[in-house]
């Protein structure tokens, strides 16, 4: 007797090219995590102030990431 996993497969991190300030991080960051996209803002900005480690951590995400709508047809959901 064989046992199936069904979960589904993760979707790739990417920026977002709806819910954006600057260039859309914070807003796939938060999409993918399944949080309020403010409060990832709010986590850059705090981190920025404190240490300024966000900075670098938004400015490597930014040119790592790919944007939502650079994703290939096949691999974008459909809109119904």
């Amino acid at each position: 007797m064989s046992t199936m996993n069904s979960t589904p497969s993760p979707t790739p991190l990417t920026r977002s090219s709806t819910d954006r300030k600057i260039a859309g991080v914070a807003g796939g960051l938060a999409r993918q995590l399944g949080v309020d996209p403010t409060i990832v803002r709010v986590g850059f900005a705090v981190s920025i102030l404190f240490s300024g480690v966000g900075i670098v951590a938004y400015l490597v995400m930014l040119a790592l990431v790919p944007s939502d709508d650079a994703m290939p047809a096949a691999a974008s959901p459909t809109a119904a």
